[in-house]
C-alpha cells in the first residue's frame, strides 16, 4: 500500500508555514519611551564628554530601541516550535502497520478474483480456437460474439475490483491519518507545542534543526496510545 501521509497533509504543511512565519515575523508595536527631562550621567564612556544636551538625546534614542527589542523578543522566544517526519512516523506507527496488513489480506482476495476473470476467458478463446475449425461460418460468428460478450463483461469487473481496491486503501488511509492527527494535537497540547509541522519527503521543509525533530518521542507516544485502545 502506498505511504499516505506524505499525500494527505501537503495542504495543511502550507497552512502551517504561514503560522510558523507569522510567529517569527509579527511583533505588535513597542511603546515609545518618554525622553529624559533631566541630564544624566549614565552614558557610554566614549560619549562622556559630549554636551548634556547630545546626551539625552543619546540614551533617549537606546532606550526607544531597547524597549522595541525586549517587545518583540518575548513572542518567539518562549514559543515551542518542532517537527516530524512524516514517513518515519507512518512507517513505525503500529497502526499502520495493521491497517497494510488487513489491505493486503483483502487484495490478495481480489486478485484471486481477477485471476479467475483471466483464466476463464483465456479457457473460453482456447476452447473455440479448437472447436472453430469444424464449425460453420454461423457458428464461428455466434462464438465470437459470445466471446467478445465475456471479454467486456471481464473487462467491467476487473474495474469494479480495482475501484473497490482504491476505496479500501482510501478508507484504511483516512482512518489512520484522522487517528494520527488526533494523537498528534494531544501530545502537543500536553507537551506545551505552538506549532507541529509535518515534514514530508516532498520537501515542504527545507531545513530544521536535528533537536526540533520530535518524530521519535512523539511515535512512542503513538505507539502506546494504540497499544491502549
Amino acid at each position: 500500500m502506498k505511504n499516505p501521509l506524505q499525500l494527505a497533509i501537503n495542504a495543511v504543511l502550507f497552512i502551517a508555514v504561514a503560522v510558523l512565519f507569522y510567529l517569527h515575523f509579527s511583533s505588535t508595536k513597542a511603546p515609545k519611551v518618554a525622553k529624559a527631562t533631566a541630564p544624566t550621567a549614565v552614558v557610554a564612556a566614549d560619549s562622556a564628554a559630549a554636551p548634556v544636551a547630545e546626551e539625552e538625546t543619546v540614551v533617549t534614542e537606546s532606550a526607544d530601541t531597547a524597549a522595541a527589542e525586549v517587545a518583540a523578543a518575548p513572542a518567539v522566544a518562549g514559543e515551542k516550535i518542532a517537527y516530524i517526519e512524516s514517513g518515519r512516523l507512518l512507517d513505525g506507527y503500529q497502526g499502520m502497520k495493521d491497517a497494510r496488513r488487513s489491505f493486503e489480506a483483502k487484495a490478495k482476495g481480489w486478485e484471486r478474483q481477477n485471476q479467475a476473470l483471466i483464466s476463464s476467458f483465456r479457457t473460453a478463446v482456447e476452447a473455440y480456437q479448437k472447436q472453430a475449425p469444424g464449425m460453420s461460418a454461423e457458428q464461428r460468428a455466434a462464438a465470437e460474439e459470445k466471446l467478445q460478450a465475456q471479454q467486456q463483461e471481464s473487462g467491467m469487473q476487473q474495474e469494479k475490483i480495482g475501484r473497490q481496491a482504491q476505496e479500501e486503501e482510501a478508507k484504511l488511509t483516512q482512518t489512520v491519518l484522522e487517528s494520527v492527527n488526533k494523537k498528534v494535537e494531544a501530545y502537543g497540547k500536553a507537551n506545551g507545542y505552538k506549532l507541529i509541522l509535518i515534514a514530508a519527503p516532498s520537501g515542504t521543509i527545507a531545513y530544521g534543526r536535528k533537536d526540533m525533530d520530535i518524530t521519535v518521542p512523539v511515535l512512542a507516544y503513538l505507539n502506546g496510545q494504540y497499544r491502549k485502545r
